[in-house]
C-alpha cells in the first residue's frame, strides 16, 4: 500500500521519512520507552536511521505493518509513532490488526497520542476493512492504558507470559476497539456472548 497522511485538529499522522531520524533517536533515549517498547536498547543513530529508511518503508511496501509520524500541524515537530501491526489477518474472515504507539516524554499528558489514536482507528475501520483492533501492552503500563482507554479500547483481561521482551516472557494487558465502538458500521454479522441465568 502507498503512504497514507492524515489529519487532526491538531495534529499531522503521516509517513517517516529519513529527515526524522534524528527526531526518533532522541525520542528513544527515554528509559520510559525502551522499558515498554521492542525498541533496540541503547538506541543509536543507525537504529533510527533504519527503521524510518528500511523498517517503515518495508512495513508499507509489504501490507505488514503501516506506521505513522504523529507530529504537531503548528511547526511539524515530532510527538510520537503510531501504527497498525499485524496485518497479515486483514487479507482473511479475520480482518484484525494490533495497534501501537510511542509518544515523546514532553508531549506526554496532552491528549496527542488519543486524538492521533481515533483517527487511525477510523482510518482502519472505514478504509482499511477491520473489523477489530487489539492493543496488547506489558501488564503494568497504565500510561498506555489509560490513552487505550481514552481512544475507546475495551479491556478484556491479562495474558499469562504473552510477551518476550528482552530475553523474559512478560505478562500482557490486552483491549479491543470495534467499529461499533467509534459509531461506525460492522461489515460481518456480530452476535455477542450473553450469559444466560440457570433455571
Amino acid at each position: 500500500m502507498d503512504p497514507v497522511t492524515l489529519h487532526t485538529e491538531r495534529l499531522v499522522l503521516r509517513p517517516f521519512t529519513p529527515h526524522d531520524a534524528e527526531a526518533v533517536r532522541a525520542a528513544c533515549q527515554d528509559p520510559e520507552i525502551s522499558r515498554w517498547t521492542p525498541v533496540p536498547s541503547p538506541y543509536t543513530a543507525e537504529d533510527a536511521r533504519a527503521w524510518v529508511g528500511t523498517v517503515v518503508p518495508g512495513g508499507w511496501a509489504g501490507d505488514t505493518e503501516y506506521n505513522f509520524a504523529v507530529c504537531l500541524r503548528d511547526g511539524g515537530t515530532l510527538v510520537g509513532a503510531m501504527g497498525l501491526l499485524r496485518l497479515a489477518s486483514l487479507r482473511g474472515p479475520r480482518r484484525q490488526a494490533e495497534f501501537g504507539y510511542w509518544t515523546v516524554r514532553e508531549h506526554r499528558r496532552r491528549g496527542h497520542t488519543a486524538e492521533a489514536g481515533r483517527e487511525i482507528c477510523r482510518w482502519a475501520f472505514e478504509d482499511l476493512g477491520v473489523e477489530r483492533l487489539e492493543w496488547v501492552a506489558d501488564a503494568g503500563n497504565h500510561a498506555s492504558r489509560a490513552v487505550a482507554r481514552r481512544i475507546g479500547f475495551v479491556m478484556e483481561g491479562t495474558m499469562r507470559s504473552h510477551i518476550v521482551h528482552r530475553g523474559t516472557r512478560r505478562d500482557a494487558w490486552l483491549g479491543s476497539l470495534l467499529p461499533s465502538d467509534l459509531g461506525l458500521p460492522q461489515r460481518t454479522a456480530y452476535l455477542p456472548y450473553e450469559e444466560k441465568s440457570a433455571v
